[in-house]
């Protein structure tokens, strides 16, 4: 894999790998999958607002030729996600090709078709990690988030992984207003079970939209959760989604300018991106919306040629001017922020992120009138509109869904 041509330092500097890595590779590091919509959970936070299959989804022989296409890119792993992906009937023949054909996968579960067995499978695998989605430290912050009885099979599914020894698997959390107080005991979990924790940023992508005033954290929160990060280093992994908590580390002058491990950029369109259930190739996988759409990996070309020749990732490739943020002192810190935190929340792309430590995304936010852009895409089980304001999520009274006919997991129990 190289990097896109970029005109000669005559400098002596050595380049940053966030100045390299800004006009794009000629193959992303990683790219996000999402294998099907279909899903026996309604997380409140969901990004893709799974649940219900998609009947277009690309066919068994349609994610072979892109996963040769991969092998031919060199990409170094692909996350596969949904949805929940272990409910594809021919998941496990994917993940055996993937494998099989050097691209290493790394795919998030709800752990609800993990048994035994399934954990025994992948504990004798090389080239598979796992990761196990939970949302609360407990039952009742989890559950809440997840939906009832989540937080069991989450930890059921844990269990079977310990005890096939699979090492080193991740436990994934997406950081919210109610979880951030349980950081020590999400790292305790993980330890017990000999997994890794992985922390990321909630976004108001999907689900996430509508519940993100509800969940996302408060601003002493940032705070808390940046000096946790910094405590524990390389222990914990961030999935490089926080780095517009960058500024805090820059303020205090440390090493390195953010404090933070990762690289610390947006990296849409550059080093990631999404391929949808039915091929369509986003951006970032938390930018679910035609303005980010570049292409089809049924089209001509399939997805390399989105990958290099799509207008949209030229764009995203382009020098940046760093806009209303240029100015700010940070700016090299956190680049502005998140792009789909952005989008989704009204702000303008080339403006300060809506949790930004400076206290600008506020500000901004009090400014923002008339529609915000909605994500596309709703497979959420219900069958009723979008909301068109937000979700109240309250902790440990949240009802369980209804099961839906082209649910694949309706009546199922697990063992």
């Amino acid at each position: 894999m190289t990097v896109a041509y970029q005109a000669p330092d005559h400098s002596g500097a050595t380049p940053r790998l966030t100045d390299l890595f800004q006009r794009g590779l000629d193959a992303p590091i990683c790219l996000t999958w999402e294998l099907t919509y279909a899903c026996n959970l309604s997380c409140v936070h969901c990004l893709s607002s799974s649940g219900r299959r998609d009947p277009r989804e690309l066919s068994t022989a349609e994610c072979k030729s892109v996963i040769d296409t991969l092998e031919r890119m060199q990409v170094f792993y692909v996350n596969i996600g949904g949805g929940e992906p272990t409910v594809r009937p021919d998941f496990w023949e994917l993940l055996s090709y993937a494998t099989d054909h050097h691209v290493g996968v790394k795919f998030s579960t709800n752990g609800v078709k993990l048994d035994a067995a399934a954990a025994e499978r992948l504990a004798a695998s090389d080239y598979v990690d796992v990761q196990i989605s939970l949302d609360g430290a407990t039952p009742e912050v989890n559950d809440a988030v997840r939906g009832p009885g989540s937080y069991a099979t989450a930890m059921r599914a844990m269990g079977h992984l310990r005890d096939a020894g699979f090492e080193g698997f991740k436990v994934s959390v997406v950081m919210t207003r109610h979880n951030i107080p349980q950081l020590d005991e999400f790292k305790a979990i993980a330890d017990s079970y000999g997994a890794q924790l992985r922390v990321t940023r909630l976004r108001p992508s999907g689900r996430g939209a509508d519940s993100w005033d509800s969940l996302h954290p408060l601003p002493g929160q940032q705070r808390e959760l940046y000096d946790w990060l910094v405590a524990h280093g390389e222990d914990v992994l961030t999935g490089d989604s926080f780095f517009h908590l960058s500024p805090y580390g820059a303020a205090q002058g440390s090493s390195g300018g953010s404090g933070l491990p990762g690289l610390n950029m947006c990296g849409a369109g550059r080093v990631v991106c999404l391929i949808d259930p039915v091929g369509d190739v986003y951006a970032c996988p938390f930018a679910i919306h035609p303005q980010f759409l570049a292409g089809n990996v049924r089209e001509p070309g399939g997805f390399a040629e989105v990958w290099r020749a799509s207008d949209l990732f030229a764009s995203l490739r382009a020098p940046d001017t760093g806009g209303a943020c240029r100015s700010c002192g940070f700016y090299d810190s956190c680049r502005g922020g998140c792009m789909a935190a952005k989008f989704f929340t009204g702000l303008p792309l080339d403006g300060p992120d809506p949790e930004c430590v400076q206290g600008f995304g506020e500000a901004a936010l009090s400014g923002v009138s008339g529609t915000v852009p909605v994500p596309s895409g709703d497979h959420s089980h219900r069958t009723a509109p979008r909301s068109s304001g937000p979700v109240s999520v309250a902790i440990g009274k949240r009802p369980p869904v209804r099961d839906c006919d082209e649910d694949p997991l309706a009546g199922f129990t697990a063992g």
